[in-house]
C-alpha cells in the first residue's frame, strides 16, 4: 500500500486527507481517509512542518501501516543540497526512516538543486519537484512519472486535492 497525504487549511482547523493504493499506476484509491482537527498551529515562516506535521501523524495513527510501502507527501522532503528536511523529512525522522518518503512539489525551491528531479507529465511544459529519503531520487521521480493521468498532476494525487477541499 502507498499513502498520499494533504492537508488543507480553514483559520485554526485543518482537513487531513490520505488517499491509498496498491500500484503506481493505479487510477483509483482503495481507501481515502479523513480527519478535522481543531486548533492547529498557525504558520511560521519557514516552519511549515511544526504546522501539518502533527496533522499527517495524526491521521496516520488511524491507518494499518503492516503493509506500507512509501508515502507521498504535496512538497518538499529536503531543502536544500545539505539534506536540511521540509516537511517530508521530518516525517521520515518521526516515523525512524521506516518508510520511504517522496515529495511531489509544484513550485521550484531555488536552494535545492542536487536533490530534486524535475517531472514533466503529460503535455505539460511545467515540472512537479521530486525530493525523497528512503529511497533513491530517480526512483521516486520514475514512481511519480509512472503514475495514472494524462495531464501534468497524477489522477490519485489530483483526488486527494479534491478530497481536501470538499467540506
Amino acid at each position: 500500500m502507498i499513502l498520499a497525504f494533504d492537508t488543507y487549511y480553514r483559520g485554526n482547523s485543518a482537513k487531513t486527507v490520505a488517499v491509498a493504493f496498491e500500484d503506481w499506476t493505479d487510477h483509483e484509491p482503495v481507501e481515502i481517509y479523513h480527519e478535522f482537527i481543531e486548533g492547529v498551529k498557525e504558520y511560521e515562516p519557514g516552519q511549515f512542518y511544526k504546522r501539518e506535521l502533527p496533522c499527517i501523524l495524526s491521521l496516520l495513527q488511524k491507518i494499518d501501516t503492516g503493509q506500507l510501502e512509501a508515502i507521498v507527501v504535496d512538497g518538499y522532503v529536503v531543502l536544500d543540497d545539505t539534506g536540511k528536511p521540509g516537511l517530508g523529512g521530518h516525517l521520515y525522522e518521526k516515523l525512524e526512516a521506516q518508510f520511504p518518503v517522496i515529495g511531489v512539489a509544484k513550485s521550484n525551491f531555488a536552494k535545492l538543486q542536487k536533490n530534486k528531479m524535475e517531472v514533466c507529465r503529460g503535455q505539460s511544459l511545467n515540472p512537479l519537484y521530486i525530493t525523497s529519503k528512503g529511497t533513491a531520487l530517480s526512483k521516486a521521480a520514475d514512481n511519480i512519472r509512472n503514475m495514472h493521468g494524462d495531464y501534468r498532476m497524477p489522477t490519485l494525487l489530483k483526488i486527494l486535492d479534491q478530497e481536501t477541499r470538499k467540506e
